[in-house]
């Protein structure tokens, strides 16, 4: 399993980590920062990254505690995205989870490249393909918001 002391080593842009328990390292708190040139550029999105005990085999679960509006995110903050889940359980398959470091970066890509074909939020995903200036200030709210909260 990858490390909280690896990503330490090897950081991902825009990524940063640590244990929620250090009695745990099944949980990571973990803060992402919006991609450059992205209607999410400059937010600060906090989440729950967790493990399962089989992992690589099966891949951790990541929840935004931060506000999120994303077609590929529940509004629950529950992330969907097809690396994120179990084998057999995505149309789009699953490769064996690479590191928690590889994960980050799968989830700043999403935000980069939202998925609107099978969404997790409809309506955002309906408002990012037909009203994309409804969806740019909703986002933009948001960022704003995030970094308020600094």
């Amino acid at each position: 399993m990858v490390t909280i002391a690896d990503l330490s080593k090897h950081p991902v842009d825009g990524f940063s980590a640590g244990l929620v328990d250090d009695s745990n390292i099944f949980e990571w708190s973990v803060t992402i920062i919006g991609p450059p040139d992205t209607y999410y550029d400059g937010g600060f999105y906090n989440a729950l990254m967790t493990f399962p005990s089989d992992y690589p085999n099966n891949p951790p679960s990541v929840k935004f505690i931060s506000e999120m509006w994303h077609p590929n995110v529940y509004p629950d903050g529950k992330v969907y995205v097809s690396i994120l889940h179990a084998p057999g359980d995505d149309p789009n398959g699953y490769e064996l989870a690479s590191g928690g470091g590889c994960q980050s970066i799968r989830i700043i890509s999403m935000l980069s490249c939202p998925n609107d074909e099978s969404p997790a939020n409809v309506d955002a995903a309906i408002e990012w393909r037909d009203k994309k200036d409804a969806f740019k200030k909703r986002v933009g709210r948001i960022v704003r918001r995030s970094q308020e909260m600094l």
